[in-house]
């Protein structure tokens, strides 16, 4: 009898916490659920109204991903600050401190006029690569994308 209630309780068990791993807040990011998986590589999102000769979002994604530690760069240009948001390799992880500074460093060298937020979390790059399957799916306006744009500043200064 103690048997086969402990195996229907590990069974209750069980089944709570795999359906409690599905919830999905009523939101559908079928592009950004496997980002942490694998690379997604989203296109850089231009929030600032640029003539397409000055866009600095896509030269900015292609000098990070020139560099080997990191394998997936998400790129979000605002009025006054530009988010860069990447992803390490997993056996560079140790050295995530030293990448960011290093990659801070090159980019504000290369774009001196320029204000860059560089994150290595993956909650930023998450939350930018849900920006523009919004913006996408025509799911907000720019003022609405505006907003989130300084919810993922906010989020990223509070990290620190």
């Amino acid at each position: 009898m103690l048997r086969k209630s402990s195996k229907i309780i590990i069974s209750a068990v069980i089944f709570l916490t795999l359906s409690a791993c599905s919830y999905d807040d009523g939101k559908e990011h079928n592009k950004s659920d496997s980002a942490l998986l694998k690379t997604t590589s989203p296109p850089p999102i231009e929030l600032k109204q640029r003539d397409e000769d000055k866009s600095i979002a896509y030269q900015v994604r292609k000098e990070v991903s020139k560099i080997d530690e990191i394998y997936d760069v998400a790129v979000v240009e605002g009025d006054k600050n530009i988010i860069v948001a990447y992803k390490v390799k997993h056996l560079q992880r140790f050295r995530m401190k030293k990448i960011e500074k290093e990659l801070t460093k090159k980019l504000n060298k290369e774009y001196p006029d320029e204000k860059f937020i560089v994150s290595s979390d993956y909650k930023i790059f998450l939350e930018s690569v849900r920006l523009k399957e919004d913006l996408d799916d025509d799911n907000m306006s720019n003022d609405e994308a505006g907003k989130r744009f300084k919810k993922i500043i906010r989020l990223k200064e509070e990290m620190t």
